[in-house]
């Protein structure tokens, strides 16, 4: 995932950070307790679509992002 582009996405439900799973091809918004999946590259920001994060993620801190 391109970092600009993420650096402009925003949950749509809450308008808040999204943070990029690479593992699991997934947006994650903490705030929304929701993870919106990454199909070929291209995030598909809609809430009927994304599942809901389990309580152990939504409490796990955020894993570091990688250097450029």
């Amino acid at each position: 995932m391109d970092t600009k582009l993420l650096e402009l996405l925003v949950c749509p439900v809450t308008k808040g950070p999204l943070i990029y799973d690479r593992e699991k091809q997934e947006l994650l918004s903490r705030s929304a307790r929701l993870a919106y999946p990454v199909r070929d590259g291209i995030p598909i920001l809609l809430e009927h679509v994304a599942r809901t994060l389990t309580e152990e993620e939504a409490a796990r801190p955020p894993a570091p992002a990688p250097l450029p």
